[in-house]
């Protein structure tokens, strides 16, 4: 009764997956001209939140990658492999908006002390 109830969790973990990573990246095109517009207060929250996004795509992608794929589940490793490179992809375009972010704040913010 036990391996019933194991084996049949690992096809939903492996859609469950699927399905909130590949909501999770929807829409989500910034445009980098916008941040010439935001006072200090506004860039420094929007790099906060930058950063948090950061933190949770990776611990996503350290899951989906430490996830074990029983080798019944034929294409698994694949749909595994898949979903970390495109949580990867995701940090990318995070980092690059991060940095674009940094340098707007960088050049319109007074340095703070410390």
């Amino acid at each position: 009764m036990n391996f019933i109830s194991t084996t049949a969790s690992a096809p939903v973990l492996v859609i469950a997956m699927f399905l909130v990573t590949g909501c999770s990246s929807i829409g989500r095109t910034v445009d980098p001209a916008k941040y010439d517009s935001m006072s200090c207060t506004e860039l420094n929250s929007a790099l906060g939140e930058n950063a948090s996004e950061i933190s949770q795509t990776a611990i996503t992608r350290g899951k989906v990658a430490n996830a074990s794929v029983p080798r019944w589940l034929l294409g698994g490793s694949r749909v595994k492999t898949a979903v970390a490179n495109r949580e990867t992809a995701r940090i990318d375009r995070l980092k690059q908006q991060q940095d674009a972010i940094a340098a707007v704040r960088a050049r319109k913010c007074p340095k703070s002390a410390g």
